[in-house]
């Protein structure tokens, strides 16, 4: 491990939740760090819930979290769009469509409100239908760029493995033969994100998740200091592929011993 982290980011399922309850040592380690004082940020690809509703969620399971300290790719998504003036198709979950009612262009299978000019793909359950897929794939094909919530293959709910959107975002771009552009993790753009709302140097910030490609060697390629925990998505073998300086620990209770 690198030099004393300043800042902790941490995934929230599968590191600090899992189906709805706090894991082990959960609550305590932010409590520790805050007590440390280090900054920070719960940072997470989640597309299924609202901000607000995640935070409510949060502090029921006896989480202290700030508004400013829950750091979610469909808000990185919805600022990006807004910076760049441009009219999504929208295929996300219904929980954060009203994030992107207001830019314009259409929610889901489409209501009026101007010809989108991108896609933007999310975790969007059943929207993600052959019909839905196939007018996204046309927009692109008329030069629409693709904008992905995340790029994570899988994710667990309820003991089950489940297809995350990156799946469908691949699809997408072998289809129209084009590059998304990813603002959720493991992209570099979302972790620059994350770290300039700290105002920290990223080598001073520690990643700590679940998820080896999107969370650790994500972090570790933007710069971070990046630990894998044995939780939540982890499954035997992951750490061969964790980047050499990486850290591996049983679970979230143990982040700690890393924090000098």
């Amino acid at each position: 491990m690198d030099a004393r982290p300043q800042a902790l980011l941490l995934d929230v399922q599968g590191v600090l939740v899992d189906n709805g309850v706090a894991l082990a040592g959960a609550v305590e380690t932010v409590r520790e760090a805050r007590r440390r004082g280090l900054a920070i940020r719960l940072v997470t690809n989640t597309a299924t819930r609202h901000h607000e509703q995640l935070l409510q969620e949060l502090r029921s399971l006896g989480f202290a979290v700030e508004p400013e300290e829950l750091f979610t790719a469909p808000l990185a998504a919805q600022r990006w769009l807004q910076r760049h003036q441009l009219r999504p198709l929208a295929l996300v979950h219904p929980a954060i469509a009203p994030l992107f009612q207001g830019l314009g262009g259409e929610e889901g299978a489409g209501q009026s409100g101007g010809r989108p000019n991108c896609v933007l793909l999310g975790d969007a359950r059943d929207q993600l239908s052959y019909a839905n897929l196939n007018r996204a794939l046309e927009l692109l094909l008329d030069g629409a760029p693709l904008i992905g919530i995340g790029r994570n293959r899988r994710f667990r709910e309820g003991g089950h493995w489940l297809l995350d959107a990156g799946a469908f975002l691949q699809a997408l771009e072998y289809g129209a033969s084009c590059e998304a552009t990813v603002l959720g993790k493991p992209s570099a753009a979302f972790f620059a994100e994350v770290v300039q709302s700290l105002g920290l140097p990223a080598a001073r910030c520690l990643m700590v998740g679940d998820d080896v490609e999107a969370d650790v060697q994500g972090a570790v390629a933007a710069g971070l200091q990046g630990a894998l925990v044995q939780t939540g998505k982890y499954r035997p073998g992951d750490e061969l592929r964790l980047p050499q300086q990486a850290a591996v620990l049983p679970d979230v209770g143990a982040v700690s011993a890393l924090l000098g």
